[in-house]
């Protein structure tokens, strides 16, 4: 155990700490000046920051925490940080999980080489992932949401194959999106208008979205103005970087793909799915891609399908292809729609529109019906295959009850109780916890803005929150300026996905232990409530630290809120990996153990 000295070294100790305070003030003072001068093209992200830091919040340098016989204080200065080196400027869009070199060697049956297959221990990069030449800060939303600049995503191929569907077209130094898309050349407006002529769309009503196969995400890019929030996805394929672009453009977007592991979502989970030409074979394995789709769609929920094969007797010419083939591909999409018990509702043009039933009890009189699945929890998605079966419905005892709750519309669903917990189905969590939860995170969040001013500027249009519990984190943010991806750990305690999801909040499942399903520089803005708490002893806290720098924009912010000794482990790692930080005493005060550390990434691009 460590000794206190006496009254003498106490003095000496409170001089130096004075000293120490000084020479920070000054520094993030100088910080603060380099970063207004524009030098790098860097933003003002740092210098809003650190023009807010009050020095006092480090006058507490002798904060003791105690790890066996060892006192380590909270400023790190025990120990010498490890330099993170860049990694080689091939790796400028690396996507650790999807890496082209790596998929090749899968097989191509039911898009196996295009699923999550990830590096091992002795593959691992342990190095900074670069920012290409002269990158650039994301245009605000919404012009984000047309103009990306072209140095941060430079892939013209989507220019040249889908120049007639108006998908992205090359503008000098920029990218536009027009809003057009295989089916909807013509701009994404006038084709969300027609959905919502069937679909509740415009009332609150449909709030959360389910786009396979997306492109560059304009349909979830355009909903928006409906307040519907999107959850795209679409492979790393040869559509270079549509992934990429999504989120350039500040639209919810992952890598992912309908193939043999069922997609990480919760069951009930989106108000609509949609499909236009995502060129899925609907009909195939099963009709287990449909049955995947009617287990992430809540009962009364809506499937959209776009194109090929519908209405294939007026198109099959200009689609060039056989109408024997087309016309087989319709009647087994209607086949298995029917075994699922989805009512049509709709078909015009190229536009289908199914919706699943509120309960199962009006499904009980059809002679034909699905087999179901065995899984007693339809949330047991983490890399588990999917299935040729039907997922139960809860439960229901009256012949109009909506299973698993009545619809309410958005904003009223996003602090309203809901089902899963008013039901008691999420064990542990009352209606009473789930409103202190909704009070504790409005105070944390409160916190947050009194130290970074910014984030709710609209700065920050991509935020993640890698430990998403309740959403509530989320919820205390809800602006239209900004979207969360709400990330459920795999390994927590409870998972409550189900519950963000009824509250119109998007999210997926996730392993940190593994590289998150997205493109390098993709989010503004990182929240990790104890994630290196969760996450002691299952995998090395600087995997991910990388991780999280990989996804990380230049310039962006991290707020990461745990136990004190585990801050000091973390801001001993990022020392080395190019980030300015600063320790913040718990909105409580000083004596509370839980800390915050707010780090900035700082601007630097490949050589």
């Amino acid at each position: 155990m460590a000794t206190r000295g006496n009254s003498g070294e106490m003095k000496t100790r409170s001089s130096v700490a004075i000293f120490i305070v000084a020479g920070l003030c000054y520094f993030f003072y100088i910080l603060g000046a380099w970063q207004r001068s524009g030098f790098g093209k860097g933003d003002k992200i740092a210098s809003a920051i650190n023009k807010q830091s009050d020095c006092s919040v480090l006058l507490d340098l002798n904060y003791e925490t105690h790890h066996g016989d060892d006192v380590v204080r909270v400023d790190g200065s025990d120990s010498t940080a490890k330099e993170f080196q860049p990694c080689d400027d091939k790796y400028v869009d690396y996507t650790p999980c999807q890496d082209q070199m790596r998929a090749m060697t899968f097989p191509r049956e039911n898009m196996i080489y295009r699923e999550r297959h990830c590096p091992s221990e002795e593959e691992k990069l342990h190095c900074l992932i670069p920012a290409p030449k002269g990158y650039a800060t994301p245009f605000p939303w919404p012009k984000s949401r047309d103009y990306v600049p072209f140095v941060n995503a430079p892939y013209k191929s989507l220019t040249v194959e889908k120049a007639v569907q108006n998908w992205i077209q090359y503008e000098g130094n920029v990218f536009r999106f027009p809003g057009g898309g295989t089916q909807f050349p013509q701009g994404a407006d006038a084709y969300i208008n027609q959905l919502a002529s069937v679909i509740p769309i415009d009332n609150g009503v449909v709030r959360t979205a389910l786009d396979t196969g997306c492109g560059v995400a304009s349909l979830g890019a355009y909903l928006f103005k409906k307040n519907v929030i999107t959850m795209s996805f679409a492979p790393r394929d040869s559509h270079e970087a549509q992934v990429q672009f999504a989120l350039e453009r500040g639209v919810p977007a992952v890598i992912g793909v309908l193939g043999t592991i069922k997609t990480p979502f919760p069951s009930r989970a989106f108000d609509m799915a949609h499909c236009s030409r995502c060129l899925i074979p609907w009909g195939a394995n099963g009709g287990m891609y449909m049955m995947e789709v009617d287990r992430v769609l809540r009962p009364g929920g809506y499937w959209v399908l776009s194109g090929p094969p519908i209405n294939w007797k007026n198109n099959y010419q200009a689609w060039q292809r056989p109408r024997e083939e087309l016309e087989e591909e319709q009647r087994k999409i209607e086949e298995i729609a029917k075994l699922l018990c989805w009512e049509k509702k709709h078909e015009m043009a190229e536009i289908a529109v199914w919706r699943k039933r509120t309960n199962y009890d009006l499904c009980r009189h059809q002679d034909a019906k699905p087999t179901f699945c065995e899984s007693r929890n339809p949330d047991d998605v983490w890399y588990k295959k999917m299935e040729a079966c039907a997922t139960p419905y809860p439960e229901t005892t009256k012949p109009d009850e909506v299973a698993g709750g009545d619809w309410k519309q958005f904003p009223q669903r996003l602090n309203a109780a809901p089902f899963r917990i008013s039901s008691g189905s999420v064990p542990g969590v009352s209606v009473e916890a789930y409103q202190e939860d909704m009070r504790l995170w409005e105070k944390h969040v409160k916190a947050y803005k009194s130290i970074d001013n910014i984030i709710d500027s609209g700065r920050y249009r991509n935020i993640m929150d890698m430990n998403a519990g309740l959403g509530s984190f989320t919820a205390a943010l809800e602006s239209p300026k900004l979207w969360v991806m709400n990330v459920m750990p795999t390994i927590a305690e409870k998972d409550t996905l189900g519950v963000i999801y009824e509250r119109g909040l998007i999210g997926i499942y996730h392993d940190w232990c593994e590289a998150f399903s997205t493109y390098p520089r993709t989010y503004d803005l990182i929240h990790a409530n104890s994630v290196f708490s969760l996450y002691k002893n299952k995998c090395n806290a600087e995997d991910i630290l990388l991780e999280m720098d990989r996804i990380l924009r230049p310039e962006g912010t991290v707020i990461i809120r745990d136990q004190v000794d585990m801050l000091i482990q973390v801001k001993k790692i990022v020392g080395g990996m190019r980030w300015n930080t600063r320790m913040v005493d718990h909105e409580d005060g000083p004596l509370v153990s839980e800390k915050i550390l707010v780090a900035v990434k700082k601007y630097w691009v490949r050589k």
